[in-house]
C-alpha cells in the first residue's frame, strides 16, 4: 500500500468511526459501580443512571462488582471495549490511592480509562472520641506533638484514601500516629465510637451521624469551603494545610480510546441530568457537592491525586499489610 492508498484508508476508517458515534448509543448501557450496593458509590451512581439514561435516549443500567477494594470492577471497565456500552465509576480509591500503593493491581489508573466527568466529591473529616482531651484542631496537635506515640487512629483500611490522605497530613505536620486499619469505614467508626481508639480520618457521609450524635467531635474537614453540616468546623485550607484539601471524588470513566464523541455525549448528558434539582438533592443527601467538570478537568484530577498519594506513599515508606 503506497502513501496515498494509506491515507485514504485511514481517512475511510476515521470518517466510518465518527458516523457510528455519531449514532452512538443504540442499546443498553452499563455504569458499573466498583462497590457493593447501598454504599455512597453506589447511590451516587443510581441517581444518575435514570436521567443520564434519559439524555442519551437509551436505558442505563447499574451493575455492583465490587472485591479487591475496587480494583475488580475498576479492572473490567478497564478491560471493556471502548465502544460506550461499558462505563465505570471513578473513585479516589480506584484511580489513585489504591494503584499507588499497590504494584499488583491489573491497570494503569492514567493509560488505562478515559475520564469523562467528576459527578460529585464527598469531603472527608478527621473526628476524635469525645473523651479525647483535643477538642479543635489547634489542641489536637499540641496534644499528638505532647505525646509522640501514644495515640493510634483508624482507617477503613490500608491503602485507602482515609490512610493515605492521614499519613499526608503526618509527614506534613510531623505528629506521630500508629496507624491500625480496618476492614471498611464500618468497623473502624464503631471501634472509636466505643473508645477503643480516639482518632479517625473518614469520610463525611459515614462520620456523619455519629457527629450529629455528639459520639464523635469533628476538628477539621477537606473540603473547598465549610460545610452546610458542620460550620463550625474548619477546612485544611484555613488551618494552612491547602494541599490536605482533597475530598474523595465520583466521576465516570470509559476503556481507554474511547471516542471523543462519546465522551462529550456523556459529559452533556451528566450536567444535563444534573440540572434536576430531585437527582442534586438524592447526591447532595450523602454529603457530596456537585462538580460536573470537563473530561480535561477530570484527567487532571486524577493525575494529580494518583501523583500525590505515590509521593505519600514513597516518603512514608508505606507498604500494603
Amino acid at each position: 500500500m503506497n502513501r496515498k492508498q494509506f491515507l485514504l484508508a485511514a481517512l475511510a476508517a476515521t470518517s466510518c468511526q465518527f458516523a457510528w458515534s455519531q449514532a452512538w448509543p443504540q442499546k443498553v448501557i452499563k455504569l458499573q459501580v466498583p462497590f457493593s450496593a447501598g454504599g455512597t458509590t453506589d447511590i451516587i451512581a443510581r441517581s444518575i443512571a435514570e436521567p443520564l439514561g434519559k439524555a442519551l435516549g437509551q436505558t442505563v443500567i447499574v451493575e455492583n462488582k465490587a472485591g479487591g477494594g475496587g480494583t475488580v470492577g475498576a479492572a473490567e471497565t478497564a478491560r471493556a471495549a471502548p465502544d460506550g456500552y461499558t462505563l465505570g465509576i471513578a473513585t479516589v480509591s480506584t484511580t489513585a490511592a489504591n494503584p499507588a500503593i499497590n504494584p499488583r493491581i491489573p491497570y494503569h489508573p492514567i493509560n488505562d480509562f478515559t475520564p469523562i466527568i467528576n459527578i460529585a466529591a464527598t469531603p472527608n473529616v478527621i473526628a476524635v472520641h469525645p473523651d479525647f482531651p483535643a477538642k479543635d484542631y489547634r489542641s489536637l496537635l499540641r496534644e499528638l506533638k505532647k505525646s509522640p506515640g501514644k495515640y493510634s487512629y483508624a482507617s477503613s483500611g490500608t491503602g485507602g484514601i482515609a490512610h493515605l490522605q492521614t499519613e499526608l497530613w503526618k509527614g506534613l505536620t510531623e505528629v506521630f500516629l500508629t496507624h491500625i486499619p480496618y476492614r471498611g469505614s464500618g468497623p473502624a467508626l464503631n471501634d472509636v465510637v466505643a473508645g477503643q481508639l480516639p482518632v479517625i480520618f473518614d469520610q463525611l457521609p459515614s462520620a456523619l451521624p455519629f457527629i450529629k450524635a455528639g459520639k464523635l467531635v469533628p476538628i477539621v474537614v477537606a473540603a473547598p469551603q465549610r460545610v452546610a453540616q458542620l460550620p463550625d468546623v474548619p477546612t485544611f485550607k484555613e488551618v494552612g494545610l491547602e494541599s490536605v484539601n482533597r475530598m474523595a471524588y465520583y466521576g465516570i470513566v470509559g476503556p481507554r480510546n474511547l471516542p471523543r464523541e462519546i465522551v462529550d455525549k456523556v459529559n452533556s448528558a451528566v450536567r444535563i441530568a444534573l440540572e434536576d434539582p430531585v437527582v442534586r438533592t438524592r447526591i447532595e443527601n450523602t454529603s457530596s457537592i456537585i462538580v460536573a467538570n470537563t473530561p480535561e478537568q477530570f484527567s487532571a484530577q486524577i493525575k494529580s491525586e494518583f501523583e500525590t498519594y505515590r509521593k505519600v506513599v514513597s516518603d512514608r515508606k508505606l507498604k500494603l499489610d
